[in-house]
């Protein structure tokens, strides 16, 4: 991708670039849609315009030039205005950037007071996150934010207005916007690395006889036992060299910390007496109790932490079950419930629970038909129709079970979240923990 980008950006032969003229100010450093396309038509070695239009999408995914007044790094062919990213921001020259970087840049934009430079809904929801996250260092993070935009109001106008877009498109690419693709999950680094010729060392074998060729020395040949301890002590090196920096480590660390010291016995005072140092069942009697009136309050906010949190609680299951069937969606978790029920069955009762599970879910005219694509649907039935030795196991419908939970994980538990259910069930708790205060008190 970097060497047609390089060519794309020849003064001769390259994409025009141009500055343009609106009705009160320049639009520069840009190229429509159009010009792109036509360039890879002529440039390329693709077959039709769908095919082009195909690859500049997947450039722009990577961040290689990207639309100058959106988030949504895609390419149309027509008069939209496009920019060439600056080299240094291309994925495979600068690493995962911190959520502190982050922090620093979104709180940078509030500061600047222009209208192209106002956080989307998703930038303002993810502040106030790293907000409450950096609680502690908010204020350097505010310091760095303000001395950078002090450079930059000193720099010309058109030149800061292409250092905004390209930064702006930065962070497009590695904090995307919900629902796109984020494309850094995988180290395009390692990919960039992979493709580079290295001399592949393959292991000799000691053949009886001699030599196995006149250029081959017996000091060249190795025993099997030989090449195996070679690779085992690789194998060590390997395991002793850090893959993720300790300052994300530590960073990680202090969040999680952050989030579930309330939830620590040790740390915050339960309403309780402590289990760990008085031995009562107290404080798990009420841990485990699913009538609404008695969920502690800290209880029900780790719910809002992740569905996993919220499944794990039987009371959350529950009342995420309440909330499906009012959305007309409850078959997903029922189904994602039997799935998880059939992976802890006895073997004797695992054909008869597949079957169950597939007539009421996924066979046609399913009682509770559930929401899958077609192929994992025909990979589903392929499975089904095996016999003997390849009969259907408890992990017939792992994929579609995946697909189920990442439909509830995008969609219903966002949406269960922000639902009057779950606000008027935390305000319920809280109302209640304040009553059991006063008491206290009296």
């Amino acid at each position: 991708m970097e060497s047609i980008i390089d060519r794309m950006q020849d003064e001769a032969t390259g994409v025009p670039v141009r500055t343009v003229k609106s009705f009160m100010s320049k639009v520069p450093s840009v190229f429509t849609g159009q010009d792109l396309v036509s360039w890879m038509m002529r440039n390329l070695d693709v077959e039709d315009q769908v095919e082009a239009l195909h690859l500049a999408h997947l450039m722009s995914s990577h961040g290689y030039f990207f639309p100058i007044d959106d988030h949504m790094l895609t390419v149309k062919n027509d008069n939209t205005y496009y920019r060439f990213q600056t080299p240094c921001f291309w994925p495979s020259r600068c690493g995962e950037p911190e959520n502190t970087d982050y922090a620093v840049y979104l709180c940078k934009r509030t500061m600047q007071n222009k209208q192209r430079l106002e956080l989307a809904d998703y930038e303002a929801e993810n502040l106030a996150r790293l907000q409450k996250m950096f609680s502690r260092k908010w204020e350097f993070i505010f310091m760095q934010a303000e001395a950078q935009a002090k450079v930059d109001k000193k720099r010309d106008k058109l030149e800061r207005k292409v250092l905004d877009s390209q930064e702006r498109a930065f962070w497009d690419v590695h904090r995307p916007v919900p629902g796109c693709v984020n494309t850094t999950e995988v180290d395009i680094k390692k990919a960039c690395r992979m493709n580079r010729h290295s001399k592949m060392s393959r292991p000799n074998y000691a053949v009886p006889g001699g030599r196995i060729s006149p250029s081959v020395s017996e000091a060249d040949l190795h025993t099997p036992a030989d090449t195996i301890r070679h690779e085992i002590d690789a194998l060590r090196r390997k395991l002793e060299k850090r893959r993720v920096k300790i300052s994300k480590v530590v960073e990680c660390y202090i969040a999680y910390y952050q989030q579930y010291a309330e939830f620590d016995a040790f740390i915050t005072s339960p309403d309780t007496s402590n289990p760990w140092i008085s031995d009562g069942t107290e404080f798990w009697e009420q841990e485990k109790t699913m009538n609404p009136r008695e969920i502690p309050q800290r209880r029900v906010k780790r719910w809002a932490f992740s569905i996993e949190e919220l499944l794990s609680d039987p009371a959350g299951r529950d009342q995420f079950s309440k909330f499906l069937d009012k959305e007309f969606s409850g078959e997903n978790l029922k189904f994602w419930l039997a799935c998880q029920e059939l992976k802890g069955l006895a073997m004797r009762e695992v054909n008869k629970k597949v079957h169950e599970i597939f007539s009421e879910f996924l066979a046609p005219g399913a009682h509770n038909p559930v929401n899958v694509d077609c192929q994992i649907m025909e990979l589903v039935r392929r499975r089904m129709e095996m016999r003997g030795d390849n009969a259907p196991t408890r992990f017939v419908f792992d994929e579609a079970q995946d697909h189920i939970f990442k439909l509830m994980k995008s969609d219903s538990y966002s949406r269960y979240l922000r639902s009057d259910q779950y606000k008027e069930f935390l305000c319920g708790t809280r109302k209640k923990s304040k009553k059991r205060l006063e008491i206290r008190k009296v």
